[in-house]
C-alpha cells in the first residue's frame, strides 16, 4: 500500500480521490436509467417483465413474479442447516439492537387549556431491494427489513433479480422469510426501483425503498425520490484505520482487506501515528493479497483508493479522520474510548483490536447501511427512525387561545398574511 505523510494537502487529495467514486459522478448512466423509469411509469408489468428478459434473462409473467410459499420452502431444503442456524442467531441481536431505538408518542398539556405533542406512525409499505446475480447478501435482507418490522410497517415488499432459471438465491428467501418480509417479487435493477415507486399491475407503489444496489438501482432511486422517499444513494464500501504503535498490524492488515475485496472501488485508508506500524502493515497486506480469492479486486482497489497516512500525533490523526468521515472506523490505540469521543464522523466505530468491521457486517446487531462517500458528516445509519413519521399535534382551548390572541394576530400582520391574521381574529369578534 502507497505510504503518505498526513498534511492538509495531502487530505484535500485523498479526499477529491475518494469522492469520484461517487454515484453522483456517474451522470452518463442518467439518461437510460430515466427511460427505464419511465417505460415503468407508462407500460406497468409489460415493461417490466420485458426489462426482466432483457437484463435477467429470465421469463417472468404475472402468474410467476411473486416467490410463492413452495418456493420458500424449497429455499429451506437448498440451504446449510447451519446457515439457517447463524441467520437466526444473527437476527436476534439484530432485533434487539433496534428495538432500543423505537419512539413513542407523546403528549404534555398544561393548566392554560393547551395540549401540544408528536404522534408516531409507521409508513404503510416499504420496499425493500436485495440485489442478485453474483452479490448475494443475506445479511443485507436482515438489517434492511427488521428495522423497518421493528418500527410497525404494515407492508414489507422485497424485490430482486431472478437468475436466468426465473428463481430467487435460495439463501436471499430464507433470510427475507426468516426477517419477515411480507412479499417477494423477482425484480432487479432500475426497473424494479420504479415498479416499486410507481406500482404496476402485480407490485403494489410503496412509501419508502430502501437497500443497496448498483449504479442503475442507485440513480434510480435518485430520480424517484420525492414520488417516494429513499434511506440513501449508497457508494462502494469504505473503512478506515486509526492505529497507534500497540496495534497489531496483522489485525489492522485483514481489516482493511476485509472492505477492499468488496468491490474495484473499495476505500481501505489506515491512519496511523507509528511509521513502524506502517511499514508491518504494508508487508502484512501484500502477504495477504497473495491467497486471498479476490486478490485481483483487493488489489486494484487498494491501487487506486488505499491509502496509509503517516500522522505526527493522534489529534492530527483523528481531525483526517473527521474530514474523510468514512463508513466504518476501527480504532485500535492504548486508548481506544478517549479517541472515540473526539471522532465528529463515521458511520460505525469499531474499539478495540477484537472488534473487527465484519463483527457489524453480520452479527453484533447495529445495522451495516451506513453513509458512504463523506455522508456520515449528515446522514446516519439505517435504523428505525427511517420507517416512522411524525406529527405534530395541537390543541388550544377557547380560553388559552383567547389569552394568547392578539400575539399570533400581530406576527401574522408583521408577514402581512392579513388571512392567516383573520382566521385567529374572527373567533373573538366583538370582544375587546
Amino acid at each position: 500500500m502507497r505510504t503518505v505523510t498526513l498534511t492538509k494537502e495531502t487530505t484535500k487529495d485523498i479526499l477529491e480521490n475518494l469522492l469520484k467514486r461517487s454515484p453522483n459522478q456517474y451522470g452518463s448512466y442518467e439518461t437510460a436509467v430515466r427511460e427505464i423509469l419511465a417505460k415503468i411509469q407508462e407500460e406497468g408489468d409489460g415493461a417490466l417483465f420485458a426489462y426482466t428478459k432483457k437484463f435477467d434473462r429470465a421469463e417472468i409473467t404475472e402468474q410467476n413474479v411473486r416467490v410463492t410459499d413452495e418456493e420458500i420452502r424449497e429455499a429451506y431444503e437448498t440451504v446449510d442447516p447451519a446457515l439457517v442456524d447463524v441467520i437466526r442467531k444473527s437476527l436476534v441481536n439484530i432485533r434487539n439492537y433496534h428495538e432500543k431505538q423505537k419512539q413513542n408518542s407523546w403528549f404534555t398539556s398544561s393548566e392554560d387549556g393547551t395540549m401540544l405533542g408528536q404522534k408516531v406512525t409507521p409508513l404503510e409499505k416499504v420496499g425493500v431491494y436485495v440485489p442478485g446475480g453474483k452479490a448475494v447478501y443475506p445479511s443485507s435482507v436482515l438489517m434492511n427489513i427488521v428495522p423497518a418490522k421493528v418500527a410497525g410497517v404494515d407492508r414489507i415488499i422485497m424485490t430482486t433479480p431472478p437468475g436466468p432459471d426465473g428463481k430467487v438465491n435460495p439463501s436471499t428467501l430464507v433470510a427475507a422469510n426468516e426477517a419477515g418480509a411480507d412479499e417477494i417479487y423477482k425484480a432487479g435493477g432500475a426497473q424494479a426501483i420504479g415498479a416499486l415507486a410507481y406500482g404496476t399491475q402485480s407490485i403494489p407503489k410503496v412509501d419508502k425503498i430502501v437497500g443497496p444496489g448498483n449504479i442503475f438501482v442507485a440513480l434510480a432511486k435518485k430520480a424517484v425520490y420525492g414520488h417516494v422517499s429513499i434511506d440513501s444513494i449508497a457508494g462502494p464500501s469504505e473503512i478506515l484505520v486509526l492505529a497507534d504503535d500497540s496495534a497489531n498490524p496483522r489485525f489492522v492488515a485483514a481489516d482493511l482487506l476485509s472492505q477492499a475485496e468488496h468491490d474495484e472501488l473499495a476505500s481501505a485508508i489506515l491512519i496511523t501515528t507509528s511509521r513502524e506500524l506502517a511499514e508491518k502493515v504494508s508487508c502484512e497486506v501484500d502477504e495477504f493479497v497473495k491467497r486471498l480469492s479476490r486478490k485481483e479486486i483487493i488489489q486494484k482497489s487498494l491501487d487506486q483508493f488505499g491509502y496509509i497516512l503517516l500522522a505526527e500525533t493522534m489529534d492530527q490523526a483523528v481531525e483526517a479522520a473527521n474530514a474523510i468521515a468514512s463508513e466504518h472506523m476501527e480504532i485500535v490505540t492504548r486508548n481506544p474510548f478517549e479517541v472515540m469521543m473526539k471522532v465528529r464522523n463515521a458511520g460505525a466505530i469499531f474499539i478495540g483490536e477484537y472488534s473487527s468491521e465484519p463483527l457489524g457486517d453480520y452479527f453484533a446487531g447495529p445495522n451495516h447501511v451506513l453513509p458512504t462517500n463523506g455522508t456520515a458528516k449528515f446522514f446516519s445509519p439505517l435504523s428505525v427512525d427511517d420507517f416512522i413519521k411524525k406529527s405534530s399535534i395541537v390543541y388550544y382551548s377557547r380560553e388559552a387561545l383567547k389569552k394568547i390572541h392578539k400575539d399570533v394576530e400581530q406576527f401574522a400582520a408583521s408577514e402581512q398574511l392579513t388571512a392567516h391574521a383573520n382566521s385567529i381574529a374572527v373567533r373573538f369578534e366583538g370582544e375587546e
